[in-house]
C-alpha cells in the first residue's frame, strides 16, 4: 500500500531526563541481543557445530552486539544533547541512506530479511546533523528487522513534500498495524517518557523516544504512516536550498 493511503501522525520530541522509566526501557531494550548473545555462545562453546554453522553463529554474534553498541551509543548521546554542538549542514539524504543499506545488509541477511533504498532519479538536498540523522534511520531500520514479517523487504524511502521545503525519510517495514489510538496515547506520552508499542511488545518505545530528540535538535520531526500491513516511521526536516553537493 502507498503511502498516500495510510493515515500520517507526526511526533514532536522531547527532553531525555533522568529516572527510572528511562532506565527500565534501557534495560529491556538490551535484554534480547544480550540474551541472543549468551545463547549463542553457549551453543558454541558445546562445541557440537560444524565449521559453517560456527562461523555464522560468530557472524550474528557481531552484528548483535554492534545493534546493542547502537543503542548505548545512542543514549549516551541523548543524555549530552544540550552540552554538544551538532552542526547542520546540507546533506545528500540518498547517499547517506546508500550507506546505511550497505552497513545494514549483513544483519538483515543474518535475520533472514533484505532492506532496500527506494532511489530517486533526481536528488535532494536536506538540512541535518549527519550523525544524528544516521541514528534515526538506524533506529528505525533496527526497529523494523524485528518487525517485519519473513520474507518481506524493508524499504528506505525519500520524499519531498510542500515543493521540497521538506524533506521525509521513512523506513517502511511489512508487520503488524498499529491502532490509530495507539499511536495518539503514544505520541502525546512520548515527549515525557518511553512508552511501549503495545502492538510491537518487544519494543519499549525507547528508540522512538531518542528519535525524536535527535530530529528535534535538528528543526524535525518524527512520525509515523500507519498501513494494513505495517508502518512507516518517519523523519521530516528542512529542505536545503542550496544546489547538490555532488
Amino acid at each position: 500500500m502507498s503511502a498516500k493511503r495510510g493515515t500520517h501522525e507526526q511526533l514532536v520530541g522531547g527532553v531525555l531526563e533522568d529516572g527510572m522509566p528511562s532506565l527500565i526501557a534501557a534495560a529491556h531494550e538490551l535484554k534480547s541481543p544480550l540474551a541472543l548473545v549468551r545463547q549463542l555462545s553457549l551453543m558454541l562453546e558445546a562445541g557440537e557445530l560444524s565449521q559453517a554453522e560456527s562461523q555464522r553463529m560468530l557472524q550474528q554474534i557481531t552484528l548483535t552486539s554492534e545493534r546493542a553498541l547502537r543503542l548505548t551509543s545512542d543514549l549516551t548521546r541523548s543524555a549530552r544533547l544540550d552540552d554538544a554542538l551538532f552542526n547542520l549542514e546540507p546533506i545528500n539524504p540518498q547517499q547517506l541512506c546508500e550507506d546505511i543499506v550497505r552497513d545494514l545488509t549483513p544483519l538483515f541477511r543474518a535475520h533472514g530479511r533484505e532492506v532496500r533504498l527506494k532511489t530517486r532519479k533526481h536528488p535532494l538536498l536536506l538540512v541535518a546533523n549527519r550523525d544524528l540523522l544516521r541514528r534515526i534511520i538506524l533506529n528505525f531500520s533496527d526497529n523494523a528487522l524485528h518487525y517485519a514479517d519473513a520474507d518481506s523487504v524493508v524499504q528506505i524511502q525519500i520524499n519531498a513534500l510542500k515543493g521540497g521545503k521538506t524533506i521525509r525519510l521513512g523506513v517502511r517495514d511489512f508487520g503488524p498495524a498499529l491502532s490509530s489510538d495507539m499511536w495518539k496515547t503514544l505520541r502525546s506520552k512520548l515527549t515525557t517518557a518511553p512508552q511501549a508499542v503495545h502492538a510491537r511488545p518487544q519494543s519499549s518505545g525507547l528508540g522512538l523516544y531518542i528519535a525524536s530528540q535527535f530530529a528535534e535538535r535538528m528543526n524535525g520531526m518524527i512520525g509515523m504512516t500507519r498501513h494494513r500491513d505495517g508502518a512507516t516511521f518517519y523523519v521530516d526536516l528542512n529542505g536545503s536550498q542550496q544546489l547538490s553537493l555532488l
